[in-house]
């Protein structure tokens, strides 16, 4: 069974196209392979300036991934920060990989230019060297990414070779994969973008723990076109095509199927938010649970951290000692 690590950072509030693009996937995933899931709240402190708000934001998102379906039981779900090694490694990681390979890295340019006029931490930079640190710590043998992240894998990789050529074999080097697709799901208003935490309204973004009524209201205004026509083309109606994404990713059909029972928009928008609703109900329920008993909470926090801390120390133990480093008494 190969070992598969996903990481998500506590930012932004977890939606609809989080949870039917990756999340739900994760879930039925853990079932298959060896999974390790870290919530990365080390590397939010690029983007988090304000005392109080990332222990908050990290225990909603535990309460978030263990309400959406992934078991403390089966599924190692751990919170960077309280799993000591990843800064520890991170260290190392920095001490191998070189200055020009970081800043050729894509996306440390593209939000530094962002962010120009604003402060930019130097975390931002060595992003990748915490980033390979999360990897190598767990012996990972895949690591499913999208696009925008594969090139922090690559150099993952390259770190890793690195290493195990300076040093001897220390580190398992990552197989890049493509996840297993999930819905895609784009803005209500804005449906030729992905429905992001980074938009700048949320009238187009439906949040997991959004009201019903809410939920409801915002499929009905959600942005189609003017022909009435009700078929699956993501090029010509991006519109409809994302309402039929969302309402046959919650009720296990594909969306050229959904289609051919609609002839409207409005009963198409009605019983896409419904199916919604339904999907989001008992986990917005299980979500409260969590939250109303943060003791029960922390300690399922604690359970992933000692298992991930069982596979990370050994990892640390043993690139400690084959660079030669003098070991405590």
């Amino acid at each position: 069974m190969p070992r598969v690590l996903s990481c998500i950072q506590p930012t932004g509030v977890v939606h609809l196209g989080n949870y039917l693009g990756a999340l739900r996937t994760w879930v039925s995933g853990q079932h298959e392979c060896d999974a390790f899931h870290g919530i990365v709240d080390l590397h939010a402190l690029t983007v988090t300036d304000r005392p109080g708000v990332l222990g908050a934001s990290t225990l909603e998102l535990a309460a978030t991934l263990f309400a959406v379906g992934l078991d403390p039981d089966v599924a190692t779900v751990f919170v960077q920060s309280h799993v000591p090694e990843h800064s520890q490694l991170g260290w190392v990681m920095e001490c191998t990989v070189s200055h020009g390979e970081l800043s050729r890295m894509t996306q440390f340019k593209d939000k530094s230019a962002k962010r120009e006029a604003d402060f930019i931490s130097a975390g931002l930079f060595t992003y990748p060297a915490l980033q390979a640190a999360d990897i190598l710590l767990y012996d990972a043998d895949e690591v499913p990414v999208g696009e925008d992240q594969r090139q922090h894998i690559e150099i993952t990789r390259d770190i890793a070779m690195r290493f195990n050529g300076r040093f001897g074999k220390t580190f398992v080097v990552p197989k890049i994969i493509t996840p297993r697709a999930g819905a895609k799901v784009t803005d209500l208003q804005e449906p030729t973008a992905k429905m992001s935490k980074s938009a700048a309204g949320d009238s187009g973004i439906v949040y997991l723990l959004d009201e019903p009524s809410a939920i409801i209201k915002k499929f009905k205004r959600a942005v189609t076109d003017s022909d009435g026509e009700v078929r699956f083309d993501r090029t010509e109606k991006p519109g409809i095509s994302n309402l039929l994404e969302i309402l046959a990713a919650c009720t296990g059909r594909t969306p050229e199927q959904t289609a051919t029972a609609y002839t409207q928009y409005g009963p198409l928008k009605a019983d896409t938010g419904e199916a919604v609703v339904d999907v989001l109900t008992p986990i917005q329920h299980r979500y409260r649970e969590l939250m109303g008993d943060q003791a029960e909470l922390s300690r399922l926090l604690r359970v992933g951290a000692d298992k991930a801390r069982s596979v990370a120390s050994a990892t640390l133990a043993r690139a400690y000692s084959n660079i030669g480093l003098l070991p405590p008494n």
